[in-house]
């Protein structure tokens, strides 16, 4: 229904964004025809990104065979991690298990960074109710320091998070109305979080079915969403001074803008109001800190991919491309690899990929209403930047004892967009937390801007990524990110031991995402809608940054769970329901 659909949109935005019969075993099948072995499962699911292993290793605790499929040699999707010698040798994972001795490397990241509300038992994080759900979770190191460098704060500053540091801050750097202006914000926005960070988005589904799932288990905060639909699905307006939104103080106004970038990739005036109602809220969590998984991103992926290979007649294969859907009668009913080898998917196709790979997948001419939904999509939906990413290996006395493990810098000014090229830069430094992502003696550093690399800038470079103009290229546009890094660890560069830029066609090629894009930039407001776990191609299924919410790792998580709960029964669902712990 149009009221179910609201509320999915405002519960999954904000926390990021008929029965089945027996399941027959696993078995193989003879194409008579050919007289081929063709593997078959449940479900195949493309892609090994949070949301495609989130989807996945919930049908395999429901009992379904799934399989995985990954493209790149290393799992993860945008949050993988991969290894790197001390001569700068790329080594793939799996190589490194059964290299004796096993060579020291750096681990380098590939995606998010920073993350919060996995720490405690109870937590509204969709990843965190995905791992519940799944019965694996990584450890978790907590810490609450955070380092910035503003316009207004060039020589930095590093405080703990929370309410209390974060009015210490407007106190510093803000205007006279600034405290004002945040209290009251406060005072409005904390009531509207009561809802949506009371409903699991990961128990949303597109059916009727969502009564049961979260009406009936979850009636406070449910009738708390309904009712506040109106005010937390339209965008956050906090410069109409009719609105109730209203932040006169300009520095505030910045501030909240960078929180909701580095969020979902939009300034604050593109995020719905659910979104900066759950980021608010979270500014008054008791005890608040950060979390980061031990082993790092791939400690946060491993973890899923466990939920997946731990059950029976269910795989999880790296290195494996599929080159198309395979479509039978209408129905999604298997993939096609690279190297011409079928297999059969009895239940469904889930895409993780981007949008247009999504799209792409499928041959034109199938299906007219897929080919319709896929040319107004392809036409209406607006893409974020890409990135330029710096990796680097350092000793560790290149990094100052006293140095927050992540810094961002903004500059040198606010003026223009927030995802102005070079202006957001995220510094971390993952082995301040967990040396095992380094050699001993060393740190590892991972530092990008963030979204705002146009694509267009490449495209000359596109098959000339071995030229001195390719690499001069690089070199030019990562200086804002060299001068971050610098901004608290000066010596890093020149004492550094590996040194890697990647560009968008970096991102593109290994990720596999159209033109190294961030992910969909649809505003709220702006009467484009995100695309929902289903398609008009039956059989055929998606999850991930371009479906339910979008960008960032609770977000995706949600979809990854939401397109799970599409392939199962209301009963299957509530089963694995009943393992999640809300606040």
């Amino acid at each position: 229904s149009g009221r179910a659909q609201l509320l999915a949109l405002a519960l999954v935005a904000a926390t990021t964004h008929a029965f089945s019969l027996p399941r027959a075993t696993r078995r193989t099948r003879l194409r008579a025809a050919a007289v081929e072995a063709v593997e078959e499962f449940d479900v195949v699911v493309i892609g090994s990104g949070i949301g495609g292993l989130s989807c996945a290793s919930l049908l395999a605790a429901a009992g379904r065979e799934v399989c995985v499929l990954e493209a790149h040699y290393e799992l993860g999707g945008c949050a993988h991690e991969y290894d790197v010698d001390l001569d700068g040798k790329t080594i793939p994972s799996e190589k490194l298990k059964t290299m004796d001795p096993r060579p020291p490397t750096f681990k380098f990241e590939a995606g998010p960074s920073l993350y919060s509300g996995f720490s405690p038992d109870r937590s509204p994080n969709p990843l965190k109710h995905v791992y519940q759900m799944i019965g694996e979770e990584p450890e978790w190191i907590t810490y609450d320091k955070w380092g910035a460098y503003l316009p207004e704060a060039p020589e930095g500053y590093e405080l703990s998070i929370g309410a209390e540091n974060f009015l210490e801050i407007l106190r510093r750097y803000g205007g006279p109305t600034a405290v004002a202006d945040w209290n009251k914000l406060a005072e409005v926005l904390r009531p509207l979080a009561k809802g949506v960070m009371g409903v699991p988005s990961t128990a949303v589904r597109g059916d009727a079915g969502v009564l049961a799932t979260l009406a009936l288990r979850y009636p406070g905060p449910f009738l708390n969403v309904v009712k506040d639909a109106p005010k937390i699905l339209g965008p956050f307006d906090m410069e109409d001074p009719e609105s109730p939104f209203y932040v006169e103080d300009q520095f505030l106004r910045n501030y909240l803008d960078l929180i909701a970038f580095l969020l979902q990739g939009l300034p604050a005036s593109g995020t719905l109001t659910a979104v900066m109602a759950y980021m608010v809220e979270d500014f008054y969590r008791e005890g608040a800190v950060m979390d980061f998984p031990r082993g790092g991103s791939r400690g946060l992926v491993e973890a899923l991919a466990r939920g997946v290979t731990k059950r029976s007649g269910c795989d999880v294969r790296r290195s494996t491309t599929v080159e198309r859907v395979v479509v039978e009668d209408g129905r999604a009913v298997g993939v096609l690899l690279r190297g011409g080898k079928t297999i059969r998917a009895r239940k469904g196709v889930v895409s993780n990929a981007d949008l247009k790979n999504t799209y792409d997948l499928v041959e034109r001419g199938i299906s007219q209403k897929f080919d319709e939904e896929r040319d107004a999509n392809l036409k209406n939906v607006k893409l974020c930047k890409s990135f330029v990413h710096v990796h680097l290996g350092v000793p560790a006395s290149a990094i100052p004892d006293d140095a927050p493990p992540q810094w961002t810098v903004v500059g040198p000014s606010w003026d223009g967009p927030i995802d102005k090229s070079g202006k957001v830069v995220v510094v971390s430094v993952p082995s301040k937390l967990d040396p095992s992502l380094a050699p001993e003696g060393y740190h590892v550093i991972h530092a990008y801007g963030a979204g705002n690399e146009p694509y267009d800038l490449w495209k000359e470079f596109e098959g000339k990524t071995n030229t001195e103009a390719y690499k001069a290229f690089k070199e030019e546009r990562a200086r804002p990110i060299f001068d971050a890094i610098a901004k608290r660890a000066p010596d890093a560069r020149k004492s550094a031991v590996v040194e890697q830029i990647a560009s968008p066609i970096t991102h593109a090629r290994f990720l596999r995402r159209h033109e190294g894009n961030y992910g969909p930039a649809i505003a709220a407001g702006s009467g484009v809608e995100f695309p929902t776990v289903t398609t008009p191609l039956p059989g055929y299924y998606r999850c991930g940054d371009s479906t339910t919410a979008g960008i960032g790792v609770p977000a995706v998580a949600s979809s990854g769970a939401q397109c799970a709960n599409a392939l199962l029964n209301v009963f299957e669902q509530l089963k694995l329901n009943g393992l999640i712990r809300m606040p």
